[in-house]
């Protein structure tokens, strides 16, 4: 079932990828969720326009993705692979 996705990231059980699945789903909710009243917290921020808040949430969900991902693949015991994950993703991004 998992077979092209164990052999793309360099996996060996089915297990091991549901785990790595579940992660994925973690962060990309609780990144998007925490983000709001983290920033609403700060009164400065609260009052911005929609425009201006907007963007800095999506700015700020994407930098919290980026961490929430690491600690979530810890939790589970995949923290190697994330950060493996991560370093490929930013060396595609930056050529």
């Amino acid at each position: 079932m998992f077979e092209k996705l164990k052999k793309r990231w360099n996996v060996t059980s089915n297990f091991q990828v549901t785990k790595i699945l579940v992660v994925f789903a973690l962060t990309g909710s609780s990144s998007a969720k925490v983000t709001g009243p983290l920033l609403k917290l700060n009164p400065t921020l609260a009052g911005l326009e929609p425009i201006y808040f907007n963007t800095i949430y999506v700015i700020a969900t994407l930098v919290l993705y980026q961490f929430l991902l690491v600690f979530f693949g810890w939790l589970f015991g995949e923290k190697e692979f994330f950060i493996l994950f991560l370093k490929k993703f930013f060396r595609r991004r930056s050529s």
